[in-house]
């Protein structure tokens, strides 16, 4: 994908603790950094998840699919761009694109696929998705989403 196809973005740096012995980020921290950038989508979207609205509801969302294709190492002390975007809305399941670049540049380091359900914490059994969030995801990434 181009960052063109992106309308969300965040940032962050590399830290001391997420490099291994070569000096460039472990590769298990590539899924913190995806979770960080969709926690960072939702709150720019005003979808706030914390234990008192999982409680309120009763629904909360679980990761079902993550993803993760590494096409160069990001380094100590980089700053990167998180791109995300909704790819497509299910009845009960969202899927998120989250692309990794070295920040203001258009080199993909990484590029991580997430599929989120949402679940009736009680029954254990997937829910529809809230309409507000639909309305919300559809209103930012509408023009390149797919909606079953």
């Amino acid at each position: 994908m181009a960052r063109a196809d992106f309308l969300f973005k965040t940032s962050l740096r590399v830290r001391y603790s997420e490099v291994d012995a070569q000096g460039i980020v472990y590769n298990a921290h590539y899924l913190t950094y995806a979770d960080i950038a969709l926690t960072e989508y939702m709150r720019h979207l005003g979808i706030i998840f914390t234990v008192d609205t999982a409680k309120e509801s009763g629904e909360d969302v679980h990761l079902v699919k993550a993803t993760v294709e590494w096409k160069a190492p990001a380094l100590l002390d980089q700053e990167l761009d998180l791109w995300v975007r909704t790819t497509r809305l299910g009845r009960t399941s969202m899927t998120f694109l989250v692309e990794i670049h070295p920040k203001a540049e258009d080199r993909l380091l990484a590029r991580c696929e997430i599929v989120w359900v949402n679940t009736h914490q009680e029954s254990r059994k997937s829910a529809p998705l809230p309409p507000d969030w639909v309305e919300k995801i559809k209103a930012l990434d509408g023009r390149t989403l797919a909606v079953d």
